[in-house]
């Protein structure tokens, strides 16, 4: 029976939901291969030191030991996404406690690393930089003085200020100083956020292995075609010899994209003849790879005496850590570390933001990238303006939110802005539930672009008529598959159980720039949504009139057919999103609890009820970590809280009632009008915090997280701003 999105609007089931519940999914490293060597690392017990030298050969000679790899063997292969800053293994220094400096393959992981402790190092000890203010200072010493020699991935790596910068970007937009002259108020605060986890609950594991020639390789990184170019740039190979494998990845939020131990994987298991294989521990990744940026954001805002905003002018500082290998962008700073006024209309501006180079662990992408950081400080500042000024915080986002035609703080001229419609419908809800008596209420904006670019799926009719999607881009544990499959069934109208979705390797798949920017359903999704639209054309013109499933039938009769179908979207819409926190602080503690949250989303076309619900709902529970308990510490270097004990992430339990309202009124460029979703309702979710506290305590807290000793800091003490100490007004 034929009717409209008949499968849209039918709950899902998983595509790999049944292998993973049963046990019989095959994560990276459950994959079986005989002869396997295990590898473990020798890491630096320093933060920074130059390498006077390294003796393994007591460790050599140490039982099940077949190889070891130091710094000297692999001299001059580094690690990029973008920059190639990070040695495959430390050679000439280390840079941070855990630095890599160097690689036992023994016959088990327990002689691996027995071996890997009798290794001698003889260093020189450095001065170490671990506070970004003191990396900036003139006299600083610089960490990667050699930094002009490495490769830079696509083009040429832009001018810096100084040394110890990672990369920096810079928005001059409109009559900044005029603004400020004209202003009535001039608000000035400062924001801290600390360094933070992605968190994902499987840590980095690969093998790698020799095959008719050529480096196989088992990734749980989530980008398999762009991690083959950066090895064959870093190990001076041709694409070619190198063959990515995924298996199933669990979980991501910003972490799979940087791959640290593939490469040195690719290099032992040709000096042991032997497949080779790495298993990080969740202590390993949280102390030494690709946490997101801690920093300082200062905002200044000129307004006029409605509240309007005139002028901004913002320093955004994150601490990249001791290697800028994990960011993507040209420019080497996460991508939202500059919008830092989202959302409102911004006639000037004059925003600087920079990424620098310290003796601790690597700053990287984390979901949504950069926008946790300038959000925060953003939507707080904002509401302090409107308290200050006596404006509901409400009606001063509505004065200023950007419509169409506005200049963001970015300079970019909006079209199609749905964003006075969330806060129209986040003043209607609230209107029908107001806070109950002894809490506080915060609310915040948010937006982010939908993704653009391109993607490629080859989809196929097989002999035994089915549909056969074959992708490259591997299924993070997002529902990439299901999102897939229920593309083509919906648009041949027919059932999802007659479409399957493989992901390929890179050896095999059509390429695929991989997961990131919530890209896979807009533009991945677009490319099945193509396809199987020229499926149905190629049916018709065999067989008019006949019913789909006939048509398939003798389709596949007749040997089938395949194609490979792209899709390409040069330019992304927003997604916007308004967000209601209400919550209660116990005053003999300071304790906060959250009691509900209420999301307005609009995100378009909605292919899978379930997931969109999922991403959502995670999201939100992603932000209460930021908001209330995530912090990386980091102290001298060290990473004092590297393990899910003494790191604090929120449970179902610290998730409180949450009320999603869909907005669908703007469809997006993805099949059925599907918009960006995975990205947007976590960065709102901290400020929107911090407001409420402020709202019914008076206490604002500046930094992250909101703990309960600040607020408890702020009930008692003489400054009702803590955290950071705000210049004011």
């Amino acid at each position: 029976m034929t009717s409209q999105h008949r499968i849209l609007a039918t709950p899902d089931v998983r595509v790999e939901g049944r292998t993973k519940v049963t046990g019989a999914a095959l994560f990276a490293a459950d994959f079986p291969h005989l002869g396997v060597l295990e590898v473990a690392y020798f890491r630096s017990p320093i933060a920074h030191a130059s390498i006077r030298a390294v003796d393994a050969s007591a460790a050599l000679r140490m039982p099940g030991v077949h190889t070891i790899l130091t710094g000297t063997d692999v001299a001059g292969h580094r690690i990029g996404r973008r920059l190639q800053d990070w040695p495959v293994l430390a050679d000439d220094r280390v840079r941070m406690i855990g630095d890599r400096i160097a690689a036992v393959a023994a016959d088990t992981l327990e002689q691996a690393r027995a071996a890997a402790a009798r290794i001698d190092f003889d260093y020189e000890e450095l001065n170490p930089v671990f506070d970004i203010d003191e990396a900036l200072e003139s006299d600083a010493p610089i960490l990667h003085p050699l930094s002009e020699t490495y490769r830079f991935l696509g083009g040429e790596r832009p001018n810096r200020a100084h040394g110890n910068i990672q990369g920096e970007r810079s928005i001059t937009h409109g009559a900044v100083d005029s603004g400020f002259a004209a202003a009535f108020r001039v608000f000035d605060h400062t924001f801290e956020m600390p360094k933070s986890l992605a968190g994902p609950l499987e840590p980095r594991t690969s093998m790698a292995w020799i095959e008719d020639e050529r480096i196989r390789v088992i990734s749980t990184n989530k980008s398999p075609f762009r991690l083959r170019d950066e090895m064959a740039v870093s190990l001076d190979l041709d694409p070619e010899e190198i063959v990515i494998i995924n298996g199933y990845i669990g979980g991501d939020f910003g972490a799979k994209g940087l791959s640290i131990d593939e490469h040195v994987l690719a290099l032992m298991t040709r000096a042991a003849g032997r497949p080779v294989r790495l298993v990080s521990s969740w202590a390993d990744d949280a102390s030494t790879s690709n946490c997101r940026h801690g920093g300082r954001i200062r905002l200044r805002t000129a307004v006029d005496a409605d509240g309007q905003f005139l002028a901004h002018e913002a320093w955004v500082t994150l601490d990249g850590g001791a290697y800028a290998a994990a960011k993507p962008n040209a420019d080497l700073l996460p991508a939202k570390a500059s919008t830092t006024l989202g959302g409102y209309r911004v006639p000037a501006a004059r925003v600087h933001a920079r990424s620098v180079y310290t003796n601790t662990v690597p700053g990287g992408n984390a979901r949504s990238p950069g926008q946790p950081q300038t959000s925060f400080a953003a939507e707080s500042h904002v509401d302090m303006i409107a308290r200050d000024m006596g404006i509901d915080p409400l009606e001063l986002r509505q004065r200023n939110v950007l419509r169409d035609g506005d200049i963001d703080v970015t300079g970019h001229r909006w079209e199609h802005s749905m964003l006075p419609v969330v806060l129209e419908k986040l003043r209607a809800e609230l209107a029908h539930r107001p806070a109950a008596a002894g809490l506080g209420r915060g609310i915040a904006l948010t937006t982010r672009g939908s993704a653009s670019g391109s993607a490629t799926v080859r989809i196929r009719i097989t002999a035994d008529a089915t549909i056969e999607i074959l992708t490259g881009v591997p299924d993070q544990g997002a529902g990439a598959y299901t999102m897939l499959q229920r593309v083509v069934a919906e648009a041949l109208d027919i059932d999802v159980e007659s479409v399957f979705v493989h992901g390929g390797s890179t050896d095999d798949a059509p390429y695929d720039r991989g997961v990131g920017g919530s890209r896979v359903t807009p533009i991945v999704g677009g490319a099945a949504l193509v396809g199987a639209r020229r499926v149905k054309a190629r049916l018709e013109e065999l067989s008019p009139g006949m019913t789909t499933d006939d048509q398939i039938a003798l389709a596949a009769s007749q040997g089938g057919f395949e194609f490979d179908a792209e899709f390409n979207h040069p330019s992304g819409a927003h997604t916007s999103g308004a967000i209601a926190v209400d919550l209660a602080v116990d005053r003999q503690t300071g304790a906060i609890t959250l009691s509900d949250i209420v999301l307005i989303a609009d995100i378009g076309g909605v292919v899978n009820p379930v997931a969109v619900q999922g991403q959502l709902l995670g999201g939100i529970a992603n932000g209460i970590g930021t908001a209330l308990m995530e912090e990386l510490v980091v102290e001298q270097g060290n990473v004092t809280n590297p393990n899910m004990s003494d790191y604090k992430m929120p449970t179902v339990c610290d998730v409180p009632d949450v009320h999603l309202i869909i907005v669908s009124d703007d469809p997006g460029a993805g099949p059925f009008g599907a918009k960006s979703v995975g990205e947007l309702s976590n960065s709102p979710v901290a400020p929107a915090v911090a407001n409420a506290v402020e709202h019914l305590t008076g206490v604002r807290v500046l930094s992250l997280p909101i703990t309960a000793e600040k607020v408890l800091n702020g009930i008692s003490g003489s400054s009702r701003e803590v955290g950071v100490v705000g210049s004011g007004a």
